[in-house]
């Protein structure tokens, strides 16, 4: 019989624990804001030995290797080949069309229609 009641309960703890953690949220950060923290004083730092300088090193110079000059290569020369001449191809003419003249239809003319005129409202 216990059983039935145990969802119901669960679903009521598990409400009140949320309400109540969002209202302690809010108060922990208003604490946060209102608290203030004390100035510590700086610490002075010691004096450091100077620390010497070294010497710029020099590094011998290294003569830079010349590279030989190679000879321009001499192609023979390809002789261009010749083609024998094509004869162009000739088409045949086509004979030219004629269209009809189809003669313009006349419209009838409209005289001017006179619109019947809108009463006016007494």
């Amino acid at each position: 019989m216990a059983y039935k009641y145990t969802l119901s309960f669960f679903l009521l703890l598990f409400v009140t624990l949320f309400l109540t953690s969002s209202y302690v949220i809010q108060a922990e950060a208003r604490n946060l804001l209102e608290v203030t923290i004390p100035e510590l004083p700086i610490p002075e730092l010691p004096h450091l030995p100077e620390i010497p300088t070294l010497p710029k090193l020099e590094f011998p110079e290294i003569p830079k290797p010349e590279l030989p000059t190679l000879p321009k290569p001499e192609f023979p020369e390809i002789p261009k080949p010749e083609f024998p001449p094509f004869p162009k191809a000739e088409l045949p003419t086509l004979p030219k069309l004629q269209i009809p003249v189809i003669p313009k239809p006349e419209l009838p003319t409209l005289s001017n229609l006179e619109m019947p005129q809108v009463p006016k409202k007494p």
